[in-house]
């Protein structure tokens, strides 16, 4: 197979003019800061995943971070998650000061085994905070049941989830509180965004406050006509709220989502067929009750039968001038928590042999069909070579 010239990027966000013009007269609004835009984008999101509140931040991270501090999560709580995740996950729960408590994956899907909870919970456990990886959805029934039997609040990590569904349920409208990312990767792109759902009138409250610098929720519209000069800070928080000019692009990409949606599952459809007998290389099972977004593509790499492992097997990939990812390296084996919250060897394999196979490939709207056909017969191709 020929070798293509130009290097096919392992992600880009998908930009079109709608989005250029939303931007545009934002900026010839002359608000760029929090105000109707932002307003706006949070009413639109609160409907689409059927939640009473959605409160915008800057950022996924902020989101987790604002819903444990909105919850009272504090020093001495524990939170158990997923060592199977980006590192801002755990982050969030180190910085409420709170003690994170791993819980394996599931290494077929990379989602967070909802039987192995239990276990881990004890008489300091205060929330949990499940991982929605790639774009599939955990376990939640089994989840809010053991978070009614033991009073505990269940936090979502929606960061891949935009889009996705849980047994005919829009994610966003099932756990306590839901966090999105809007990361210039993901489904739903703003450059630098989140947001946090809940149908907690109180939890939305002390979101928005803390998400302003402690300031009453209404200080953003101080500066306008019939707002007033006098605000109060009432709690000590953060400068986690969104703006107008990044919700103008939130607004743009939420009309296209079910458009860049269509072509994220038709190629996704593509590698499933393409992929189905290559030996070596097995993709994540598909849960049969989540819709999926397709965030990620991850294919598996068996070393015993492709005589490559999967750093191998990246490197093949690059000398095909293919991008690629890997999500993600547990966070139990970062160096800082290695360090401060150390666990026993050998006690989450799950993570641990999903992180030695596990590859993310190219999978955007910006693609076409002929890049997907590529990477496929690409990582076919070089299977082909290696397998033993």
């Amino acid at each position: 197979m020929k070798i293509r010239e130009e290097f096919l990027p392992y992600a880009l966000p998908s930009v079109s003019e709608s989005d250029v013009q939303a931007v545009v007269g934002t900026l010839k609004s002359r608000w760029w800061s929090k105000g109707p835009r932002t307003i706006e984008f949070e009413q639109r999101f609160a409907h689409y995943v059927g939640a009473k509140h959605a409160v915008a931040v800057n950022s996924g991270t902020a989101a987790l971070h604002l819903a444990l501090l909105a919850k009272g999560v504090t020093a001495g709580d524990e939170v158990i998650t997923t060592p199977f995740t980006f590192v801002s996950t755990v982050n969030t729960i180190v910085h409420t000061g709170a003690t994170p408590v791993f819980v394996d994956v599931d290494p077929n899907t990379g989602l967070i085994d909802a039987g192995q909870i239990e276990d881990k919970i004890t008489e300091r456990t205060k929330a949990i905070v499940p991982v929605h990886f790639a774009g599939q959805t955990c376990d939640m029934d089994a989840i809010m049941q053991l978070a009614q039997k033991y009073s505990l609040f269940v936090s979502e990590d929606a960061a891949h989830a935009v889009y996705s569904t849980y047994k005919g349920r829009r994610i966003g409208s099932i756990g306590d509180a839901t966090s999105f990312s809007f990361y210039s990767t993901k489904n739903l792109a703003v450059g630098e965004g989140g947001m946090l759902t809940t149908d907690d009138d109180a939890l939305a409250e002390r979101a928005r406050v803390l998400s302003m610098n402690g300031m009453e929720k209404n200080a953003w519209n101080r500066y306008n006509r019939g707002g007033a000069w006098k605000y109060e800070v009432v709690d000590i928080g953060y400068k986690y709220n969104m703006y107008d000019l990044t919700a103008s692009i939130g607004l743009s990409q939420l009309e296209r989502l079910e458009g860049m949606q269509q072509k994220r599952e038709t190629y996704a459809a593509i590698y499933n067929r393409m992929f189905q007998n290559i030996p070596g290389i097995t993709p994540l099972e598909q849960v049969p009750y989540s819709t999926h977004s397709w965030y990620l593509y991850v294919i598996r790499v068996d070393a015993d039968i492709l005589g490559i492992d999967r750093d191998e097997f990246i490197d093949k990939l690059t000398e095909y001038n293919i991008g690629t990812g890997v999500h993600f390296l547990p966070v139990h084996r970062h160096p800082y928590y290695q360090m401060h919250f150390p666990v026993a060897k050998d006690s989450l394999p799950g993570a641990e042999k999903l992180f030695s196979q596990v590859i993310s490939l190219p999978l955007y709207p910006d693609m076409t069909e002929d890049d997907v056909y590529y990477v496929a017969k690409s990582v076919e191709e070089i299977a082909a070579k290696h397998a033993t």
